[in-house]
C-alpha cells in the first residue's frame, strides 16, 4: 500500500505563486510514484485573487485541498492549524513563495524512509537582504544561547520548512497552545531528526507580508517560551545596580565631609543617574510585560483558526 504525504501550504495574498507552486509539487510527486499525496493550501482570509486561482486550481486537481479561513489568523496561528488538519503519513511544511525549495521534498522523503520521524531543512545560506539574513542569524544565535541549559534550545536558522511524521503530528494535536511556538516544539518534544541544509533562494514573485512588528511578534515568542534568561537578567541588573549606587552615594558622602566647603555636587550626576536608571527599569518592565502578555494569550484559550470554507476534502 502506497503511502500518503500531506504538503501543507499557508498563504496571504500570493496570487502570483500559488499556481506555479502547485504545479512544481505535482512534478515532485510525478517521479515518486510510490506515494500518493495531497496538496493543502490553508489561506489567510487574502484580499487579492489567491482564493479565485486556488478554486480553479482545486476544481482541476483533486490532490489540491483548500481551507479558507475566516479572517487573517496571522502567521503563527494559521500555519500549525493547518498542519494539525493533515492526514498523511507524514506532513510536509512548504511556503508558498519558493524560499522553500520544492525539490528538496525527495531528499526529505529518503531520509524519513530511514527512520527519521523529522526531517528539516536548516538555511545555511540565503539570497534574501543580506542585512536581514544577519539580522535573523544573530536572534537564532541570540536565542540559542538564551535558552542554553533549558534543554529546548531552537534550532539555528530553522524558519519551519520540513517533513513531520504523523506521530508528530498526533503529539502537536494533543497540546492546548492557543499561540505555540513551532520552531521551538521541534525540540521541545525530542523526536529524532536530521538537518539538511540548503541555500535559501529569493521570493519568486510578490513582496513578503512580514513586518517589523511580525518579526518581532516571533522574536518574542521563542524568548518566552524557551528562555527565562530576561527576567534572571533584570533580577541581577537590579540588585548590582543598587549595590553600584549605593557606592557611589557613600562615596559622594564621604567626600563631601571631607571637602565641605570646595565641592559641589553639581545636576549633572543626578541627571545622568536618574535617567539612566529609569531607562533601566522601562526596558525590564517591557521585558516583563512580553510575559505577561504571553501568560494573557494562554489563558484567553481562543481557537486557533475559524474556519469559513473547504474544498476538496
Amino acid at each position: 500500500m502506497k503511502k500518503h504525504i500531506s504538503v501543507l501550504t499557508p498563504c496571504f495574498n500570493e496570487q502570483g505563486n500559488v499556481g506555479p507552486l502547485s504545479k512544481a509539487v505535482a512534478k515532485v510527486f510525478e517521479k515518486l510514484p510510490q506515494y500518493t499525496y495531497e496538496h493543502i493550501f490553508i489561506d489567510n482570509d487574502s484580499s487579492d485573487d489567491t482564493v479565485k486561482i486556488l478554486k480553479e486550481i482545486a476544481q482541476n486537481d483533486s490532490n489540491v485541498k483548500v481551507i479558507l479561513n475566516a479572517r487573517n489568523f496571522g502567521h503563527i496561528r494559521s500555519p500549525f492549524y493547518g498542519m494539525l488538519q493533515c492526514k498523511g503519513d507524514a506532513v510536509i511544511s512548504l511556503v508558498s513563495d519558493f524560499q522553500d525549495p520544492p525539490e528538496l521534498i525527495e531528499d526529505f522523503l529518503k531520509k524519513w524512509e530511514e527512520g527519521y520521524k523529522i526531517v528539516i531543512g536548516v538555511k545555511n545560506k540565503s539570497k534574501e537582504n543580506p542585512l536581514m539574513f544577519a539580522v535573523r542569524k544573530f536572534f537564532y544565535n541570540l536565542l540559542s544561547k538564551a535558552s542554553e541549559g533549558s534543554g529546548e534550545s531552537p534550532v539555528k536558522n530553522f524558519t519551519g520548512f520540513g517533513l513531520y511524521d504523523q506521530q508528530f503530528i498526533s503529539v502537536l494535536r494533543t497540546l492546548d497552545d492557543p499561540y505555540p511556538y513551532f520552531r521551538g516544539l521541534i525540540t521541545e518534544l525530542g523526536f529524532n531528526r536530521y538537518e539538511i541544509p540548503y541555500t535559501q533562494p529569493q521570493r519568486a514573485s510578490g513582496k513578503t507580508k512580514n513586518n517589523f512588528f511580525t518579526l518581532y511578534d516571533m522574536a518574542m515568542l521563542g524568548f518566552t517560551n524557551h528562555s527565562k534568561l530576561p527576567l534572571r537578567l533584570s533580577a541581577f541588573i537590579g540588585f548590582f545596580s543598587a549595590v553600584i549606587s549605593f557606592l557611589v552615594a557613600l562615596g559622594y558622602f564621604v567626600y563631601k565631609l571631607i571637602f565641605w566647603d570646595n565641592f559641589q555636587v553639581g545636576m549633572a550626576p543626578l541627571v545622568i543617574g536618574v535617567f539612566f536608571f529609569s531607562s533601566v527599569q522601562l526596558f525590564f518592565i517591557g521585558i516583563i510585560g512580553e510575559y505577561i502578555g504571553a501568560i494573557h494569550t494562554q489563558i484567553r484559550k481562543r481557537p486557533l483558526v475559524i474556519e469559513k470554507e473547504r474544498i476538496n476534502f
